[in-house]
């Protein structure tokens, strides 16, 4: 069947072919005959025999040279309908050269013909070759039009008036597929103002574009400034959401690079674009040196900053990747991801639990790992307050137990996963997490193991944060729930929060907690309503914002640095080192034998314990602020 379609494409465009060179034929004897007419003023009885002769004797020759100078300049093999300023180029050079090999056959067999009609021959020939494509493409763009007529196509504002703006709206304009019609362009560039681009006016700067989007009927806004960041984009896209109008967006400038522009690349605005700092760049190759050539271990390898971990290492050559996860479906999803995207990758996928010694050992035993990387955790603040005990078992007793393995089978770099929750925290998820940092700055002060805990915000997209809930809530028509109208957090992304784990490994000398500069926080009331305003609804009429108060554990704001760790800057700049903090060992050795004696009774009074061992940690009550 598929070689029966491809045959038929073949014939249908020899068909096309056939047809266009007959056309041009024609077009060749009619711009000689109306280079001699135009000449003699058009009156035909006033042309010279010998001029006619001419014609009549060596057009065959004329027509032959021109088609085989056509053939070399490809114009038989150009889509017209996508045809550009390279197609013109290529007539007229064709055109060109084809009238100078016409005055060569000419001047050898000793014909005459006036000099004025070389110039009209060749000018001729240039405009009927070029309206006949010209032509064409006409058609076929009414043609598009007769399948979306005019009343049903979507308009569009394009933002941009650079080349992936151009190459948007001619892709736009000549395909048959596509229901849009761009109606104007938006460019802060005063030079470009009032000037066209492929027949579409740029009508103003970004402050028009509220205006712009009522005078010209605009129901969908696409920006095309693929290489802007966050900053620049986000005051465009704050003007963009309040016009109600559906958002898209060009990815990134290497779609640019790549010649990747089209409307198949575009996607909705997220909420990504909105948070309004530029992600951080890290260029990993310079400070991931530590890592090829290693047996590294991921525990937790299958959650959202676990799997991110292993792909990012997996491009640096380890000697052997550990992933190490209690959830087999998500271990099952990397490893199939991994052995796909890298064949050459001595990957080994583990199941099990950190808090099974027993099985910690037996992996460290045979496998020797030199990096781990600590990701196991249970997170989520509201399930672990009601589930306090299983937070201090996972949490701490599962990395006490990893610490233990890692010095004594001596891995050399061992990079605790922290949360900003761990700084004064008043749930008991952050409290277990200032526990694992307490842990890993006392076995380094021991061991021959470079310890160090690396702290961050929320991540967007991962399993358990606020956006994907709030998409599922609006998906379902709402209400979309916010505990508090003044709560912030920090938010970072997970390949963000990924570079940061990995240098931190590459910066640490043992003991410290590295904290990355996450810019000013974000409220989380404006999130929901940014969300809402980019799934096409309006707030108060499509959908409602429902407020929940404070739940257990929760604060209005997270710290990033407890007040006696002070703050020193990485090469980075963007990546901050908190100061160890004094911690009596032998207290601490004896704060988690009660601990793990008083989970595995499954204690009423687990916040009471905590609460002794971490000094900073104070339990919160729902409403409380």
């Amino acid at each position: 069947m598929e070689y029966n379609t491809r045959k038929e494409f073949n014939y249908q465009l020899l068909i096309r072919r056939i047809c266009l060179i007959i056309l041009d034929i024609a077009c060749m004897i009619g711009a000689s005959v109306a280079a001699l007419l135009t000449r003699f003023e058009f009156q035909f009885s006033s042309i010279p025999e010998e001029f006619l002769d001419v014609i009549t004797k060596y057009e065959i020759y004329f027509i032959i040279i021109t088609l085989l100078v056509f053939l070399v300049f490809r114009i038989y093999s150009s889509l017209w309908e996508y045809a550009g300023i390279e197609e013109v180029f290529g007539i007229i050079l064709a055109c060109l050269l084809s009238e100078l090999f016409k005055i060569g056959i000419i001047a050898v067999t000793w014909s005459v013909m006036p000099r004025s009609w070389y110039v009209l021959d060749v000018l001729y020939l240039m405009i009927l070759i070029g309206g006949s494509r010209f032509v064409y493409r006409m058609a076929r763009m009414r043609r598009h039009n007769r399948a979306f007529p005019w009343r049903k196509r979507k308009r569009v504002m394009v933002i941009g008036g650079g080349e992936a703006g151009r190459a948007l709206i001619a892709e736009i304009q000549n395909s048959q597929y596509l229901n849009q019609q761009v109606c104007c362009i938006i460019d802060d560039d005063p030079a470009k103002q009032g000037k066209y681009i492929k027949g579409i006016k740029i009508v103003g700067g970004r402050n028009t574009i509220k205006w712009n989007v009522t005078r010209y009927n605009i129901q969908q806004i696409i920006v095309t400034i693929p290489s802007a960041g966050a900053a620049t984009l986000r005051p465009i896209l704050d003007i963009c959401k309040e016009t109600e109008c559906e958002l898209l967006i060009i990815p990134g400038v290497y779609q640019l690079v790549n010649g990747e522009v089209s409307v198949s690349k575009l996607r909705p605005v997220s909420i990504d674009d909105l948070l309004g700092r530029e992600e951080i760049q890290v260029n990993l190759d310079e400070v991931m040196g530590y890592v090829s050539g290693k047996v590294i271990m991921v525990t937790g390898g299958g959650g959202s900053i676990g799997s991110e971990l292993c792909r990012q290492l997996a491009t640096h050559h380890p000697k052997q990747l550990i992933i190490f996860d209690i959830y087999e479906n998500n271990a099952y999803d990397i490893q199939q991801e991994l052995l796909r995207n890298h064949p050459e990758l001595n990957l080994v996928v583990l199941i099990g639990s950190v808090r099974d010694g027993n099985r910690l050992e037996s992996i460290f035993k045979k496998y020797h790992p030199e990096l781990v990387y600590h990701a196991a955790a249970h997170k989520h603040v509201p399930l672990m307050e009601d589930s306090p005990n299983e937070a201090i078992k996972n949490n701490v007793l599962g990395t006490y137990k990893l610490v233990e393995m890692a010095d004594r089978f001596h891995v050399k770099k061992f990079v605790q996963i922290s949360t900003d929750k761990a700084v004064n925290p008043t749930n008991i998820m952050g409290a277990s997490k200032r526990i694992c940092e307490m842990i890993i700055q006392t076995y380094n002060k021991r061991s021959e193991t470079e310890f160090v805990a690396v702290r961050f915000g929320n991540v967007l997209g991962s399993n358990g944060s606020v956006i994907p809930l709030f998409k599922k809530q609006i998906e379902h028509g709402g209400p979309v729930t916010v505990t508090h109208p003044d709560i912030i957090r920090y938010f970072m992304t997970i390949p963000e929060a990924v570079s940061l784990v990995l240098q931190a490994g590459a910066y640490a000398e043992g003991g410290e907690i590295f904290v990355l500069d996450m810019g000013e926080p974000v409220k989380i009331l404006d999130l929901a309503k940014n969300l809402i305003r980019l799934s096409g609804l309006k707030l108060g009429q499509d959908i409602e914002i429902e407020f929940t108060g404070l739940r257990p554990g929760e604060k209005l704001y997270e710290e990033l640095l407890m007040d006696e760790e002070g703050m020193t800057d990485t090469p980075n700049k963007l990546i901050h080192i908190g100061h160890p903090i004094d911690v009596d060992e032998d207290k601490l050795s004896y704060a988690l034998y009660v601990l793990e004696n008083a989970a595995e009774r499954e204690t009423d009074d687990m916040r009471l314990i905590v609460e002794s061992v971490v000094p900073t940690y104070h339990p919160k009550t729902r409403g409380n602020i």
